[in-house]
């Protein structure tokens, strides 16, 4: 596209702009748009706009140029622009027609004569003297018939549609209300430059910049939105990442948990594989398989067995009795190292048998201490007619006392089962079968270590108080009316029967253990005992190094209305701490 450089006016090619300039501009009269000088031709009109007239000149170019840009976004303002450009373009279509001689289309110049701006630039100083000449000798207020004598359109503002009575009013107008919307800075002053903050661009106008560093922003917060998404999505990998890895590591876990915990339950018999009889049977198959143990040996003991399970009442068959007399006997004719040693009442040895290896020494603990209660005339009352039961019948015993509503907390953790099980039973159990049986017992918890390298010091002297509280005096062989006492530590539970002070005042328990099988026990029956066999009984401080131990210590027989008490207090099961 080219645009008239007179009017603005534009036209899609050279020869259009040729036959413009022709009709429009030269076959008419050249008329000043600006001071409505005439007289001249084509060639002194073009020099007197560009050197008087240059800034008006360029106002009109903006002019058209913006009407140019109304035109193509704006319908609305079409017919104003239009007229703008008519004004323009008839202004200069009458000073040409008035006093300018007819050309041809051949004579006009070429390019080189369409763009005028540099040929006035070629001698500025020479197109300024030849103006001042003109201007004298073409005062318009000399001239009659020009245009001043015609009808007059006073120019109007194509940025706010404000009319001017002239020219120079005009310019002012535009210059002072619509300077921010010019191109062309303001006469006699410099033309301040901005430079973009983002990428060094050097622009004339601060508007202009204002526009470019908007643009910035835009591409920025479109580079930051793809950021943001493809964060977001970054993120939400990552949680799910996360999410996949938490769901391994808790399945992982419980796996993990699942395992200690049937593991546990195998430990503690808690894994449904059966109870004592089922093990017994199994356990002498194996001896059978293994030639270790006769047909005819396995049918003669599990008819025993069976016939013991239908009556309640343990066969005896890992029983050993008169320890503790031979003990007396002992103590009395030997063991010169030993100042003094109290013994409780007479108590049977029972150790574990093939259907509770492994799990059964409570059981074992609590016929050693029932068989010493039955041969204590004092707990005739609560005892009578009792019998040493099995360890079926023990179970069942249990769970009638939790039916009572003794130990509440217990029995769910045991399910409240324990016939046909392996579970294991501890101090709480033998206290709570004890109390139902109308025994008055206690339990102590020696929760942590009293002396150094872990030992516990204070429970030797509390078993010391316990069987003897006046030592001073008593002969060297004590036979007490005590019971043996419970004596439980993680994994295992003993017997204490007896306690030695030593000639260097170190005490010594004596201890059945019901993992001594009974061709060791019966050692200690013998006449000509040595002191080597009852390096299997002794426990000295250093030995007992368990992080915790719970005693069960009798005390004597418990009242009707003292059971219900002590039932209703096992609800919340409560022991004595020392220290």
């Amino acid at each position: 596209m080219l645009s008239c450089d007179i009017c603005g006016e534009t036209v899609t090619s050279e020869p259009d702009m040729k036959a413009h300039l022709l009709i429009v501009h030269m076959e008419n009269e050249v008329i000043c748009p600006f001071c409505k000088l005439s007289g001249v031709n084509y060639d002194e009109m073009c020099f007197h706009i560009e050197t008087a007239h240059f800034e008006q000149n360029e106002l009109e170019r903006s002019f058209a140029r913006i009407n140019t840009i109304q035109i193509r976004t704006s319908d609305n303002r079409k017919d104003n622009t239009l007229q703008c450009r008519v004004e323009v373009s008839s202004s200069v279509h009458s000073a040409c027609a008035s006093n300018h001689p007819k050309i041809s289309a051949q004579s006009l110049p070429n390019d080189s004569a369409l763009k005028h701006k540099a040929f006035y630039s070629e001698n500025l100083t020479e197109s300024r003297k030849f103006l001042t000449s003109k201007e004298k000798e073409c005062d318009p207020s000399k001239i009659k018939g020009s245009i001043y004598e015609t009808t007059y359109s006073p120019p109007e503002c194509p940025f706010c549609g404000r009319i001017e009575d002239c020219s120079q009013d005009m310019e002012n107008h535009v210059k002072t209300k619509h300077a921010d919307l010019l191109d062309t800075p303001s006469e006699g002053h410099d033309q301040p430059l901005y430079d973009c903050p983002m990428c060094g661009l050097i622009c004339t106008n601060y508007h202009i910049l204002q526009e470019h560093v908007d643009l910035h922003l835009e591409e920025s917060s479109f580079g930051q939105g793809i950021d943001r998404v493809q964060c977001s999505r970054d993120l939400e990998l990552a949680h799910q990442l996360q999410q996949e890895e938490d769901r391994k590591r808790r399945s992982e876990e419980s796996r993990q948990e699942m395992g200690e915990f049937q593991k546990l339950q195998r430990q503690y018999g808690l894994d449904n594989s059966g109870g004592y009889k089922q093990q017994q049977l199994r356990n002498m198959e194996i001896e059978v398989n293994r030639g270790r143990m006769h047909p005819s040996e396995f049918h003669r003991r599990k008819a025993d067995m069976m016939e013991s399970l239908a009556v309640g009442i343990d066969d005896g068959k890992t029983k050993t009795s008169g320890i503790i007399e031979a003990l007396y006997r002992y103590y009395q004719n030997a063991a010169t190292d030993v100042r003094r040693v109290w013994l409780s009442t007479g108590v049977d040895h029972f150790h574990s048998s093939f259907g509770d290896k492994g799990w059964g020494c409570g059981y074992r603990n609590f016929q050693m201490l029932l068989s010493s209660l039955l041969q204590n005339d004092a707990y005739d009352d609560c005892l009578k007619g009792m019998s040493i039961p099995c360890i079926p019948k023990i179970q069942s015993m249990i769970e009638d006392a939790w039916k009572e509503g003794f130990d509440p907390q217990g029995a769910s953790q045991l399910n409240n089962r324990l016939q046909g099980t392996k579970a294991w039973i501890g101090a709480c159990e033998v206290y709570t079968l004890l109390t139902s049986l109308r025994v008055k017992c206690h339990i102590v918890d020696f929760h942590k270590s009293t002396g150094p390298l872990g030992t516990h010091p204070r429970l030797f002297e509390w078993i010391l108080n316990y069987y003897s509280s006046e030592r001073e005096g008593s002969p060297k062989v004590v036979c007490t009316s005590k019971p043996p006492i419970y004596l439980q530590h993680q994994g295992h539970s003993r017997t204490v029967v007896g306690i030695e002070e030593r000639k260097n005042r170190t005490l010594c328990l004596l201890i059945f253990d019901p993992g001594c099988p009974s061709r060791e026990m019966q050692k200690l029956l013998k006449q000509d005992m040595e002191a080597s066999h009852l390096k299997q009984l002794r426990k000295f401080v250093g030995n007992l190094k368990h992080k915790q131990y719970q005693i069960v210590a009798v005390e004597g027989v418990l009242s009707s209305e003292e059971k219900v008490a002590r039932r209703q207090a096992s609800q919340v099961f409560t022991a004595e701490k020392i220290p």
